[in-house]
């Protein structure tokens, strides 16, 4: 178990992104962990608030120690989007090695007051700290594309050194959940914006939220076995490619392992409708969390053998 400070300082000077990927119970953390050691690649295992309530904060932390020690991983566990000082006290206290302090909907300054807060709780005790510029929001903002969604350039060498956090996350276009861009916009990122505050930031680790690509297939194979979306689309592999090829260094990646589980236990109980026993079920999503997580390493990170 170690902090994400050398992690992602070595994965942006070589040129890929680390996957974060969000846990919430044993089967979730056991797949990424053994995809991981197959694939000799270093993660991120990513709790967020509602993972803490749902499975309790010393429950996961243990969890993702054990299979950590069990399986000889290079990870880091991270507190995802906590929005207190005390939620990333607690985590710290627990045994989180990395937390984010979410301060994205404050004004700037006070923003940087909390991040600050933090670091100065986190770096005593060798746990580093994500800070968020810009907001992260469902596709109706991108349909306004107004301007205070993304980062603003000109604030973050101010923010990094004032606050000291260890990496910046930085809103140049995703956005969470199944639907991240209107229909009829191509999907895309603002690697122009990227790029002006990866030359303000040399070296220094950013971080992607909001990454799944929601893949057609998978949404009209869910759909087949009753899946209802209205809306979906995500970024394709390819520019998310490019993305860890380039000056992101962390890449978080959820709506689309929620999506393969989903339609994998669906299609379970479509084809053995008299099975009850949780083992026979729950080992689905075991075995399809490791499958797309090794394709995200491949096809996304670039951190195959990187660990």
């Amino acid at each position: 178990m170690v902090n994400t400070y050398e992690m992602l300082r070595k994965a942006r000077a070589q040129n890929y992104a680390v996957g974060a990927f969000n846990v919430c119970n044993m089967e979730l953390i056991q797949g990424i962990s053994e995809a991981c050691k197959k694939l000799n690649s270093p993660v991120i295992f990513q709790v967020s608030p509602g993972s803490i309530r749902y499975a309790g904060l010393n429950l996961l932390v243990n969890m993702v120690k054990c299979s950590v020690e069990e399986t000889g991983i290079h990870a880091a566990l991270h507190l995802d989007h906590g929005d207190t000082f005390e939620l990333c006290k607690k985590c710290i206290d627990a045994g989180f090695t990395s937390v984010m302090i979410d301060g994205s909907n404050l004004n700037f300054n006070e923003n940087i007051k909390i991040c600050k807060q933090v670091v100065d709780y986190a770096a005593p005790r060798n746990v580093s700290v994500e800070g968020e510029l810009g907001q992260l929001s469902g596709f109706e903002e991108h349909m306004n594309n107004t301007e205070n969604f993304y980062t603003n350039k000109n604030q973050v060498v101010e923010f990094v050194e004032k606050t000291g956090i260890n990496s910046l996350a930085v809103a140049i276009g995703t956005s969470h959940g199944v639907c991240k861009f209107k229909k009829d916009v191509k999907p895309n990122l603002k690697f122009d914006l990227l790029d002006e505050i990866s030359e303000l930031l040399p070296e220094f680790p950013l971080v992607l939220h909001g990454a799944s690509s929601v893949e057609p297939k998978i949404i009209q194979e869910a759909q087949n076995y009753g899946m209802k979306f209205e809306k979906t689309q995500g970024i394709p592999e390819e520019i998310l490619l490019r993305a860890a090829r380039g000056s992101i260094c962390k890449i978080n990646i959820d709506t689309d392992i929620r999506l393969a589980v989903t339609l994998n236990l669906r299609k379970f109980f479509s084809e053995n409708n008299h099975e009850f026993d949780p083992r026979s079920y729950f080992k689905v999503i075991r075995t399809t969390v490791e499958q797309i997580v090794k394709l995200k390493i491949k096809n996304v990170l670039n951190s195959q053998d990187k660990a």
